[in-house]
């Protein structure tokens, strides 16, 4: 996983509540065996027509978003089944950073898993980015290390993580790693008990 600090980025107003995994990635394009070329996929039955034209009012079809690393969504994001495919489907397509007011948790917990960060903010919060976003190509700068994302325009607002998946990001480490690091930061630490 590729390790992540500061993001900056157009945000991608997705305004919908409660959006589950088969929305994010619909079951019959799960076939696949590799982690990648989901990206494709995302959101498909919101973006394309059953002829496979698209939608064009749909968010990620509108040529601002395009390039977009920063999703803000409604809250409840990511309910529905515990899928992994579905933050794969999102970082493939080059989102990096979700932000919502929240999320199922095996979602959470599989978007931290696979290098996405997840940011919850106050329902308020994110309507008014989500306002700001449909308004204009609204920049942010989503900085783990301070845990703060500040707008374009000054705006900021702080964010909680749990220091365990906020070392994991900011390392780019998958668990494996994360858990070797502090089984030998532990050993090493013991190991000076002793000496002492």
């Amino acid at each position: 996983m590729k390790p992540i600090n500061k993001i900056t980025s157009v945000l991608t107003p997705l305004d919908r509540k409660n959006v589950d995994t088969d929305q994010i990635i619909s079951k019959e394009f799960l076939k696949r065996i590799e982690r990648t070329g989901f990206g494709k996929y995302l959101f498909y039955h919101w973006r394309f027509r059953p002829d496979g034209s698209p939608i064009e009012e749909f968010v990620l079809n509108n040529p601002r978003f395009q390039g977009s690393e920063i999703l803000v969504a409604q809250e409840n994001f990511g309910c529905g089944s515990s899928r992994e495919h579905a933050p794969w489907a999102i970082q493939d397509y080059g989102f990096n950073v979700v932000i919502a007011p929240s999320y199922a948790d095996i979602f959470y917990n599989n978007c931290v898993k696979n290098g996405i960060l997840p940011v919850r903010l106050k329902d308020e919060e994110v309507n008014e980015l989500i306002r700001k976003g449909h308004q204009e190509d609204f920049q942010l700068e989503v900085n783990l290390e301070e845990q703060i994302v500040i707008g374009q325009d000054g705006s900021r607002y702080e964010f909680a993580i749990d220091p365990y998946w906020k070392e994991m990001l900011l390392k780019g480490w998958d668990e494996i790693a994360l858990t070797f690091q502090y089984d030998s930061y532990i050993t090493a630490y013991e190991e000076r008990q002793r000496q002492a």
